[in-house]
């Protein structure tokens, strides 16, 4: 199991032996449970395997570092289980756990004979906590939960509409192998990796102390994946309901969710007028098996809004940097860019089998006046590839195995 967990996770290993010896701490960042702290004992094993390395390694969520809480622990066990006569990787896996970390490893990356590669599960670290004291030395590795690929492999299914049906319900969380794809399983334990989100990386870091209404505000923006969101219009609903809740309160509610990485939030991008909106954003989540557990029953009644996160998903895998595009007329789902200059726009659709579902869906991208490639995926059955236009519609099956080709 463990060879097979390595062959797949092994473009991560590749990505973190591409940025050893560059004077930079490498951080493996993502949600609880999708894989981090996996990769980091895979890394682990490998250089292991060299006589000259020497590695300290702490894992907060083991009992047996219980008493590493502050950054002034952190410094002693390092310094008791560091060789000078060798190469010191120091690997610390949910390191935002302890106290202070950030002093420590400001103290040791600069040190000719140390690597330092942690891991953390709360992005607020990343912009606040340590780049103010390494001013950005570091390099970002996101871990996101399994590909349709990596889920076909894990549990041993081959590609077809029953295994992506599989998928689009379970989501990609790597502990699920451990269950199989019994659905009472794997709501129990997908309930439980939401719980331990929410209390260690949420509530318990943000000193959270309405704690209904925050469960409420993520299931709410569960049932309303895909939708543009409006934080003052939450709040006049919570006030319709007898609870008042100013709209800043609503704001920081969903970025301490956001941070946690069990939300993604995507901005809204003027495509004619260049320019990003500054409010109404829309939400993703991280893994769509959490969310569909969040919002429960099957997936008949909200198929289009899963096959969206699973594509918005995806595309952040492919490397895009990914925005909703607005136009005067409409809206296009994703504007997908990348730093060398690519683009590429998308619609996410559920099945096309009618002029007016075709003319919604193909009608925005047509409206775009630029050169740069336009998609549709959908579930739409007997369509593989096929062009409509100069616009590509491309099976879900397709794209999330071979990607925007």
């Amino acid at each position: 199991m463990e060879d097979m967990i390595a062959l797949l996770r092994q473009s991560y290993i590749e990505k973190i032996e591409h940025h050893l010896d560059k004077n930079m701490i490498i951080i493996l960042t993502g949600q609880r449970r999708v894989g981090k702290s996996c990769v980091l004992r895979l890394f682990k094993d490998k250089i292991s395997e060299n006589k000259e390395n020497n590695i300290v390694y702490i894992d907060k969520e083991k009992y047996m570092f219980d008493d590493i809480r502050t950054y002034h622990d952190l410094n002693a066990y390092i310094d008791e289980h560091r060789d000078p006569k060798k190469m010191n990787y120091i690997l610390v896996d949910e390191i935002q756990d302890i106290d202070g970390f950030e002093k420590s490893i400001r103290s040791y990356y600069e040190e000719p004979d140390v690597e330092i590669i942690i891991t953390g599960s709360n992005s607020s670290m990343l912009s606040s906590d340590l780049s103010n004291k390494i001013g950005g030395r570091y390099k970002e590795i996101y871990v996101q939960s399994l590909s349709y690929e990596e889920f076909m492999d894990f549990h041993n299914l081959s590609d077809s509409d029953e295994t992506l049906s599989k998928y689009i319900q379970f989501g990609g969380l790597p502990g699920l192998i451990r269950y199989g794809l019994d659905e009472e399983d794997a709501r129990e334990y997908q309930m439980d990796v939401f719980n331990t989100v929410l209390l260690k990386d949420v509530i318990k870091r943000n000193q959270i102390r309405n704690v209904p209404f925050l469960e409420n505000l993520i299931r709410f923006l569960a049932d309303n994946v895909g939708k543009i969101i409006s934080a003052n219009s939450i709040a006049k609903y919570m006030k319709s309901q007898g609870e008042t809740i100013t709209s800043a309160a609503i704001i920081n509610y969903m970025k301490t969710l956001c941070d946690s990485y069990i939300l993604h939030r995507v901005n809204r991008y003027d495509i004619h007028g260049k320019r990003l909106f500054e409010s109404n954003d829309k939400f993703y989540f991280e893994d769509n098996g959490i969310r569909n557990v969040l919002v429960g029953g099957r997936r008949e009644g909200d198929i289009e809004k899963v096959i969206e996160n699973v594509i918005y998903n995806h595309l952040i895998r492919l490397g895009y940097e990914v925005t909703v595009g607005q136009l005067q007329a409409g809206e296009i789902d994703f504007v997908c860019n990348k730093p060398d200059g690519e683009r590429a726009y998308v619609q996410a659709s559920y099945i096309i089998v009618d002029e007016a579902t075709q003319k919604r869906e193909f009608g925005n991208l047509r409206a775009i006046k630029d050169n740069y490639p336009k998609y549709v995926i959908s579930m739409t059955p007997l369509v593989s590839k096929s062009d409509c236009d100069g616009i590509t519609h491309l099976h879900l099956r397709k794209f999330l195995l071979e990607g925007l080709n």
